[in-house]
């Protein structure tokens, strides 16, 4: 019953922490607790939610039809091999999402994250060709090197909000390992990829 129940507690912490999920809450702390809190509620909720549809909704139904079309299980398509064409189309989706908030001049930081999780997915996917790399943990590094590049550009103390993405990130890499989608190398290797190419690309966009 304890394993059953550890084995859940993973799952949860793998689905709530999804890659797809962490670009949108990145986007919804610049929008909460910059200046950019300051624009118009409705703006800011269409701003999410066309966020949403092209770098959550529209990859994971896309990736979920091309794993059903294959016959191909959730942890089948963990595979290194599999995973090319799901890297492909979160790319696709994500260079379409940042057509359009250039297209609709959106400000200038919104992007910022957008790109940071774009160069991330083709890192990993570069990474991809030649070692399994962790995606889930890559994102939540992502996380962590975007908040301290921010912390410099604008100013703020980034001590609680570190700790808070380390740790989850901790429980992240763990519950990869317990569901046997990932080594621990895999996670490591995830991890330092996110913090570098977030932190880079925030600091040079």
């Amino acid at each position: 019953m304890r394993e059953k129940r550890i084995i859940f507690a993973a799952k949860v912490l793998s689905v709530v922490f999804t890659p797809f999920y962490l670009p949108l809450l990145g986007l919804a702390i610049l929008l909460a607790f910059t200046y950019l809190s300051l624009l118009p509620f409705m703006y800011k909720l269409l701003l999410l939610l066309a966020f949403w549809v092209f770098t959550v909704f529209v990859p994971t139904m896309l990736i979920r039809l091309y794993r059903r079309y294959q016959g191909w299980s959730l942890f089948e398509i963990g595979s290194r091999e599999r995973r090319v064409i799901p890297y492909v189309i979160s790319i696709v989706s994500y260079l379409f999402c940042y057509y359009l908030m250039s297209a609709a001049h959106v400000p200038h930081f919104m992007g910022v994250v957008l790109m940071a999780a774009l160069v991330i997915q083709v890192v990993c996917a570069m990474v991809n060709l030649f070692i399994k790399i962790s995606t889930h943990t890559a994102a939540i590094g992502g996380v962590v090197g975007a908040i301290a590049s921010f912390s410099l550009i604008l100013g703020f103390n980034p001590v609680w909000w570190l700790c808070l993405a380390v740790f989850i990130a901790g429980l992240v890499g763990t519950s990869r390992m317990i569901l046997r989608q990932h080594t621990l190398r895999e996670i490591v290797l995830g991890f330092l990829v996110g913090v570098v190419c977030s932190f880079v690309s925030v600091a040079l966009l």
